[in-house]
């Protein structure tokens, strides 16, 4: 949720913000609205509670027709004071579920638009050049043995997928390779519940309207998770933290479950656009005037790992209405698919300040003693789309595939992957 002081200081930052992400400004005033009326109902029932304590006094001390008297009063007031409590949980909830409708407020810099209106901040790196006919990374799968993706429909339905032999230990060295870079980093290494309750779902803001996306568990009132970033955001709800030692940094290797709703027909060949897929993913709690640098070493990190598979990226700044409800700013680390001639995404990482720790009501106490809403951050260091990547980017005439030298200790020392006889 937003701040509700940045709102009465500022509440045309927030309509702008609305604005450039095309999504309803005027929320913002219905917000306000609600706002004041929250204000008012808890003030008048504070002072109604009060003159009631108050009232309460005069009555013991009184006698006779006078005690009768105002006894008769006094469960005027009670009646008073019980309207009242119930104007200031009305309000409450109205409050909440207008707080809830609203959007992160972006970072200033952020392009406004759509999914089309990104910026691109750099390019790295040089698409190849084959002097054969390119493959793409399902043909190259096959020949290698390292997909199965009828068997995955047989048992599972469309878009799953088994990955098989050399496609299975290539998922893991990848992975592996994220969890020890992360580890040396200073990274704790988590391997959290895929299951999640739906408090925790909401707090971290995909319950509004990415909530299609999302398998959910109607008889165990629980959510499967699309990424680690639920459960770890969860991990310190209603806790205190300690930021003397720096931000807490966590990495959540799990299995990451997508509806894809609305995606029929698009990407719908190999791996690229699945239900289930592995991931690891970091997360941040820090103070929120420490999160944007933060932000910048998600960025270095994702960076680093992609110059160890050595494929062609550029990186994105997202446009405001292409960024989940709870980002400030996204930025995206886009591949280059041979077989695409075009750039994908790989990693993003995403800056949230406290929107979902408002909601999580996770707090760290300040050099002053006062406890304040903590910033949260998360970024991807490896999933299995990357795959993707190695496969088309590293191709040879043979259908075998160069594995990348930093990749190597993680597969055993294999320096090329070979097509099964």
């Amino acid at each position: 949720m937003i701040d509700l002081k940045t709102l009465r200081e500022d509440p045309e930052a927030v309509r702008a913000s609305q604005r450039a992400r095309g999504e309803d400004a005027s929320l913002v005033d219905a917000l306000l609205s609600a706002d004041e009326r929250r204000r008012s109902a808890v003030s008048r029932a504070d002072n109604l509670r009060a003159e009631q304590k108050q009232f309460g006094k005069q009555v013991g001390k009184a006698q006779g027709e006078e005690r009768d008297a105002l006894l008769a009063q006094a469960k005027e007031l009670a009646g008073q004071v019980k309207d009242a409590e119930a104007e200031q949980t009305e309000t409450d909830a109205e409050l909440l579920r207008l707080q809830k409708a609203v959007s992160n407020v972006v970072e200033p810099g952020v392009p406004p638009g759509g999914e089309d209106d990104f910026a691109v901040l750099k390019h790295v790196g040089v698409p190849p050049e084959f002097d054969f006919d390119v493959a793409d990374h399902l043909e190259l799968g096959n020949g290698l043995g390292a997909f199965d993706m009828e068997r995955g429909a047989k048992v599972a339905g469309a878009r799953f997928y088994f990955l098989t032999g050399v496609g299975a230990q290539l998922e893991l060295a990848l992975l592996n390779m994220a969890a020890a870079q992360a580890t040396a980093a200073g990274f704790t290494l988590v391997v959290p519940p895929v299951l999640v309750r739906p408090e925790i779902m909401d707090g971290t803001g995909f319950l509004g309207a990415h909530s299609s996306e999302v398998y959910r568990l109607e008889e165990d009132d629980a959510y499967l998770v699309g990424t680690s970033e639920v459960p770890l955001a969860g991990y310190h709800s209603g806790e205190i933290l300690d930021f003397a030692d720096g931000p807490a940094r966590y990495a959540g290797w799990s299995t990451c479950f997508r509806r894809e709703a609305g995606s029929y027909g698009k990407d719908t060949r190999g791996i690229i656009r699945v239900h289930q897929f592995n991931k690891l993913e970091m997360f941040v709690y820090c103070r929120e005037e420490d999160a944007h640098d933060e932000h910048q070493r998600l960025l270095a990190w994702e960076e680093e790992m992609l110059a160890k598979i050595e494929v062609p990226y550029r990186v994105i700044d997202t446009a405001a209405g292409d960024l989940g409800s709870s980002a400030a700013r996204k930025f995206d680390c886009e591949a280059w698919f041979p077989s695409q001639q075009t750039y994908r995404e790989l990693t993003s990482t995403s800056n949230c300040t406290t929107f979902q720790a408002r909601r999580l009501n996770t707090r760290y106490r300040d050099a002053d003693g006062k406890t304040r809403f903590a910033a949260t951050l998360n970024g991807t260091l490896a999933t299995t789309r990357w795959i993707v990547a190695i496969l088309e980017n590293h191709q040879q005439a043979d259908g075998s595939v160069r594995v990348p030298e930093a990749l190597r200790p993680f597969l055993g020392g294999r320096e090329v992957l070979e097509p099964k006889k």
